[in-house]
């Protein structure tokens, strides 16, 4: 008889099985035997639970013992509380059905040290939390609005109250006040003393954090190593981030190693046409050579300020000298980084130890910058520029010879001079190793002037870049009769960024036309429908994507795309028909999974699917997976059945503020109960 791997050993095979992550891999392996069934259960650790929370009383799963992760916040309907009402029935022998479905999830997960909750009021925490006191990682989220009848603090008092052994808390997806956390970390100093990581960046909040809650936060968590949040960065406003708050992180957590300070308020920036902004940050140079200088341990620093700091190279050398661990950088409105003077490396070109560097609106930032970065920082492996209006092809170009050995991963956004076809000449010369690129879909941008100069140090900077452009176009591997190949062939992941109303048609043109292992894209579409007349193409061009014979994941988000809900004047088009413009042409596709959102009517807070849009969405015969952030009609939704071989249909309202009428057609719960009934009730071949 010969062997087979279903003689291995028991331990052996849970070692082989515990290696798998993909969660269909996973999936397809627990269908083999009932043997490799309960070893697949014994040895998952990560469990994300979908569908509806009325059966999550009776239908949760019981052998998932061993799970340490566990996700329950896309449980649907979006946001119902897990302290509700299950079911109409489910007051079983008087007891509480919230507590009982507590009670359970501690007996079916005990494992769990990690939870992932959406948590729309306190009662939640104060449900679960007492049945899960060993968590050391816990994620909030909730898009609906704060109850404002709670008192501050009230969201966090139970899970500090019983969950004394916390080490990480993620409030980046969480809608809360600033003023909730410090009353709570100043009533359970513990905590505080046990935090490791505290991700407090969240957009959607009204305002950042003020200096003194920065500098209360920091002190009540004297061990942080990873702290994010999102800040008050504009000198016009009481209590913004200054040299008081940026001298005083490093000495509350000299243990930092990952730390982002970002201005949230970016909708509301102010750059001019040279790039600088309508105010300077009230940061002085001395006091950022004194951040720098504390942060010893660092790794990973983002500094988005969207204010202007000048002549930032000085404290940028501060930074190189004495934060040797420093491995991504990130900096906003950060204006003379580089002076590139001659062949002398200064600035941020000293951080040589650099992995991942992104540099946003860098006013001043030239060709002769990058090259001389490209000469200094020569292990970047991720490179990102954004809003730089004085860059070209020309130096990005050489830039990106000089890191040929290690750049993989390129992101090009909002540059003047850098439209769609300028920045895919850009990323050529590593067209055969780039794995993930963004670019924007400009396609006639403005062209930049090259003028003759007698300055000794531009005839420095010009031969520096004839020279590796030289060695560049002759260092080519994929060459036949001379002509390097088109094909990106490691290219596996694809961002674009275009304006409504363009199309997405001329991409292949402009040189991303073979690209024989994308996987994913992400298309955003942002800009006001209503400044724009019908356009005069049938469509947006998505069907021309289907060259692409890889591709199998695609986020369409349309979020920031704005339009009329219901009527339109005469001439312009309603959302539905702009929604038609965008997805005709879909079903060409082959994809398996599908992230949509649809356009918005602000003055509403609508984010609906229409009827056009369902009716193409259900010719996608391949989708397995479709989550639609936003609303919808039952009646819609039913034509999505029609998808032989969808699995996983979620509406997810996580925009803010997520609609609060659960009266509407929209987002009524029987709604989403029948559908997700009779989407279950399919028999679906894995």
């Amino acid at each position: 008889m010969s062997t087979t791997i279903h003689h291995l050993p028991d331990a052996l095979l849970t070692n082989i099985l515990a290696l798998l992550s993909d969660v269909r891999s996973r999936n397809s392996a627990s269908l083999v035997t009932h043997k490799w069934r309960s070893l697949e259960r014994l040895t998952r650790t990560h469990l994300t639970l979908r569908g509806n929370i009325r059966d999550l009383l009776y239908h949760l799963p019981t052998c998932f013992t061993s799970v340490t992760h566990l996700d329950l916040s896309l449980l649907s309907p979006w946001g119902l509380s897990l302290a509700s009402p299950i079911a109409d029935d489910a007051l079983i022998l008087n007891d509480d059905p919230a507590f009982l479905l507590a009670h359970r999830l501690r007996i079916a997960f005990p494992l769990v040290y990690s939870l992932t909750l959406y948590s729309r009021s306190p009662s939640t925490l104060s449900l679960l939390s007492p049945f899960f006191p060993s968590l050391s990682i816990i994620k909030l989220v909730r898009w609906h609005q704060r109850p404002n009848h709670t008192p501050l603090g009230s969201d966090f008092f139970a899970l500090f109250q019983n969950c004394g052994l916390l080490k990480s808390i993620d409030l980046s997806c969480f809608y809360y006040w600033t003023e909730d956390l410090t009353p709570a970390l100043d009533a359970h100093p513990n905590i505080g003393r046990n935090l490791i990581e505290l991700n407090l960046l969240n957009f959607s909040l009204s305002e950042g954090f003020k200096s003194q809650e920065v500098i209360e936060i920091t002190k009540a968590c004297p061990n942080l190593r990873d702290f994010r949040v999102g800040c008050v960065f504009d000198p016009r406003y009481i209590g913004f981030i200054g040299d008081d708050a940026i001298s005083a992180i490093p000495l509350n957590c000299p243990g930092l190693k990952v730390l982002h300070l970002v201005d949230i308020a970016q909708g509301d920036r102010d750059i001019d046409e040279d790039g600088f902004s309508s105010e300077d940050a009230g940061l002085s140079l001395q006091s950022l050579v004194g951040f720098f200088s504390g942060l010893r341990l660092i790794e990973e620093l983002v500094l988005d300020v969207w204010r202007n700091v000048r002549g930032s190279w000085a404290c940028l050398e501060a930074l190189a000298s004495r934060c040797p661990n420093l491995r991504s950088l990130e900096l906003g409105c950060f204006h003379g980084i580089c002076k590139a003077i001659e062949s002398h490396l200064d600035g941020i070109a000293l951080c040589q130890g650099l992995e991942s560097l992104s540099i946003k609106n860098s006013a001043d930032l030239t060709d002769f910058g990058l090259i001389a970065i490209g000469r200094g920082c020569s292990k970047l492996a991720r490179f990102e520029v954004h809003g730089c209006r004085r860059i070209t092809m020309r130096g990005l170009r050489t830039m990106v010879c000089l890191l040929s050995k290690t750049l993989v991963e390129v992101k090009i956004s909002s540059c003047k001079y850098l439209d769609a076809p300028a920045s895919l000449k850009t990323v050529e010369p590593i067209r055969d190793r780039i794995k993930s690129l963004h670019i924007d879909c400009v396609w006639d941008g403005e062209k930049p002037e090259y003028k003759d100069d007698d300055d000794d140090d531009d005839d420095d900077g010009i031969e520096e870049e004839s020279r590796v452009n030289k060695r560049c176009r002759f260092s080519q591997g994929n060459t036949s009769n001379g002509y390097p190949f088109k094909t990106w062939e490691r290219l596996e992941f694809l961002s674009l960024c275009i304006g409504v109303g363009e199309l997405l048609t001329p991409l292949p043109d402009a040189g991303l036309d073979d690209c024989p292992n994308l996987r994913e894209i992400h298309i955003k579409v942002d800009g006001d429908c209503r400044e724009r007349l019908k356009p005069s193409q049938g469509t947006f061009g998505i069907s021309s994507l289907c060259r692409y014979p890889m591709l199998s994941k695609m986020k369409l988000d349309c979020g920031d795309t704005i339009g009329y809900a219901l009527t339109a004047p005469s001439g312009h088009m309603d959302l539905s028909l702009w929604e038609r413009w965008f997805l005709n042409g879909i079903k060409s596709l082959m994809l398996n999974e599908l992230d949509y959102w649809p356009p918005q009517d602000r003055e509403v807070n609508q984010r609906s699917l229409s009827l056009p849009a369902a009716g193409l969405l259900q010719q996608c015969d391949t989708l397995r997976k479709l989550f639609i952030h936003g609303t919808t009609h039952e009646h819609f939704m039913m034509f999505l059945l029609r998808i032989p071989n969808l699995r996983d249909v979620q509406l997810r309202g996580d925009y803010y503020p997520a609609p609060e009428n659960d009266m509407s057609t929209e987002m009524r719960v029987d709604s989403c109960c029948r559908f997700e009934n009779r989407l279950n009730a399919r028999q679906i071949p894995d």
